[in-house]
């Protein structure tokens, strides 16, 4: 490893380990029936883990030679790793806990409509996006918006997207480190330690190998995360006796989860759920670097559409698996522990059930088998979104700042010292993000997925709208950006909530349905002042929706300090 980048990752690490020592942090209230430890076999296995990435990440370091290899893999890779790669990085941590304890303290409709949607999925994305994707000769794949739309709009695209994953990656990195804390039974103070370790693990693989490494060890983490579920659901089946776990009748703990509903203040329904799983899928497979990045990291559209299959498949297995796991933990602690079911209203508690299980009812290492699974879901997530959020940076970015293009060499070696920063960054973010609250499930759709359908809004301007240009494309964004906002957070204007579910096709619907009717304007025989007057006409709107949903916070404010 050169020494600048060998002086750059030291440096990260001292940084993290010098924030830690002064962040403060709060442990979760442990029920009192559940106070188990993890073993020395179990945490045996969490370290041969982390010492198995690591050697991957040295391994394929010595085979980066240009920014392809870095980036993209040399556009060689196997469909098969591809998919399996997408897949992990799309299930996190908080996937593979949230979906369980959705289950168990909601009810099953969300999960359930999730695989329902997953055929709708691949046929948009595998036959509408994909072959569009591909045959662009591109990197980062916001390259694709400077083509159509202009330099402010590819900077647009890249800054929405690398605010969307530093959001989502501290809450990957905070969520994985709170599980451990749970099961292990550490001490408050372990929380910080904990995501600086895993940060600092998954930032020195995965701005080694580049996209190689970061492929390899996502498969390896995926079936590794698939194994360490089953194997809970295979324990609390044998504890009970057989499969009495599963659920003969609508539990009480779950919500009313109508079919349809117009009232957006119903938190779930089943059609709700499979308009805004799809929603969320198709925005983020057309428009995510994450999952481009995996596209143009194989030969052409039929192998990346092969690598989306392997990625809905693997979705498939897991997603069966994580609500099952779900239905047997309810199963098992109402037959076994009836007062605990008391947590199931607790939102901060119930996500942590999973953990809090494994490490008191699983034996001979194999506790340590599944926290590493869930580390392992938490670093292929975060390594992913490492190595991508690196290449915007240093694709779109890099050399505007620089004001010239780079050689390979030096691309390569940015793109190592853009990925330590970027991993600085989010476990920085991780150590603050405990204020996050409520359950994992709502609290991801009203974060870091709060700007997807805006950021998609760009490229299905950029690919479908051939009038569309930069103008289109800025208020279509800033359309859909305020109306996700005004309906994740309008209960902060004291009104009833609306649904996490309307967050997705609204802010989709009021972003495109803009770009594409400015669109129609006749802007090539348009003066500059009258295209200033059709600026501030258009965000009049904008200004007005925005200024009632903070008078509305503001006069809710006011009442509560009066």
């Amino acid at each position: 490893m050169p020494d600048t980048t060998r002086r750059a990752l030291i440096s990260c690490i001292f940084c993290l380990l010098a924030t830690a020592a002064g962040a403060q942090e709060t442990n979760p209230e442990l029920p009192p029936e559940l106070t188990g430890e993890l073993g020395f076999f179990d945490w045996t296995v969490v370290a041969v883990y982390a010492a198995v990435m690591l050697g991957i990440g040295v391994y394929y370091a010595r085979k980066v030679e240009t920014a392809d290899d870095y980036y993209l893999g040399g556009r060689r890779m196997r469909p098969s790793m591809v998919g399996l790669s997408l897949f992990a990085t799309m299930i996190s941590t908080i996937s593979y806990l949230a979906v369980p304890g959705e289950v168990m303290g909601h009810g099953p409709v969300p999960a359930l409509m999730y695989l329902a949607s997953l055929p709708i999925i691949f046929l948009v994305v595998g036959f509408l996006l994909i072959p569009y994707i591909m045959k662009l000769p591109i990197t980062s794949a916001y390259e694709l918006l400077e083509k159509r739309l202009g330099m402010p709009s590819r900077l647009l695209g890249s800054g929405i997207f690398l605010l969307i994953r530093f959001i989502w990656m501290g809450l990957v990195v905070y969520t994985a480190s709170r599980a451990v804390v749970t099961a292990a039974g550490l001490q408050p103070g372990a929380l910080t330690l904990t995501i600086v370790i895993m940060g600092i693990v998954t930032i020195l693989y995965s701005s080694l190998g580049g996209l190689r490494a970061v492929v390899l060890t996502d498969a390896i983490q995926s079936l590794l995360l698939i194994i360490a579920a089953i194997i809970c659901v295979i324990i609390i089946t044998v504890k009970m006796g057989g499969v009495g776990w599963f659920p003969t009748q609508w539990s009480d703990t779950w919500d009313t989860q109508p079919v349809f509903s117009l009232d957006p203040t119903v938190r779930v329904t089943v059609v709700g759920s499979l308009i805004a799983t799809t929603v969320w899928w198709v925005c983020t497979a057309g428009s995510d670097q994450m999952a481009i990045q995996r596209y143009l990291a194989t030969r052409d559209a039929k192998t990346a559409r092969r690598a989306f299959l392997v990625n809905n498949i693997a979705d498939v297995c897991v997603n069966l698996t994580l609500i099952s796991l779900g239905f047997a933990m309810l199963g098992f602690f109402r037959a076994n522990y009836p007062d605990m079911l008391g947590l199931v209203g607790d939102e901060k508690t119930i996500d942590y059930l999973f953990p809090l299980f494994v490490v008191n009812f699983m034996k001979f290492g194999m506790a340590g088998l599944v926290i590493a699974g869930m580390l392992a879901a938490a670093m292929s997530s975060l390594s992913s979104g490492v190595n991508s959020a690196s290449t915007v940076l240093n694709t779109d970015f890099l050399p505007l700042l620089l004001g010239r293009n780079l050689d390979e060499k030096t691309k390569v070696r940015h793109g190592r010292r853009v990925s330590a920063v970027i991993g600085v960054i989010i476990i920085l973010l991780a150590l603050v993000i405990e204020n996050v609250r409520g359950n994992l499930f709502e609290v991801t759709q009203k974060t870091s997925n709060l700007l997807v359908s805006p950021l998609f809004s760009l490229f299905f301007l950029a690919l479908f709208v051939k009038r569309a240009n930069t103008f289109c494309a800025m208020f279509a964004a800033a359309y859909g950006f305020v109306v996700a906002i005004v309906i994740a957070f309008w209960d902060l204007t004291g009104a009833t909530p609306i649904s996490f579910q309307w967050i997705g096709i609204t802010s989709l619907l009021a972003s495109v349905g803009a770009g594409v009717a400015l669109s129609f304007l006749p802007w090539d025989r348009m003066s500059r002042n009258s295209r200033i007057l059709v600026g501030i006409a258009v965000a009049i709107s904008l200004v007005m929706l925005a200024g009632i949903f903070i008078a509305g916070i503001a006069s809710r404010s006011g009442a509560a300090g009066g």
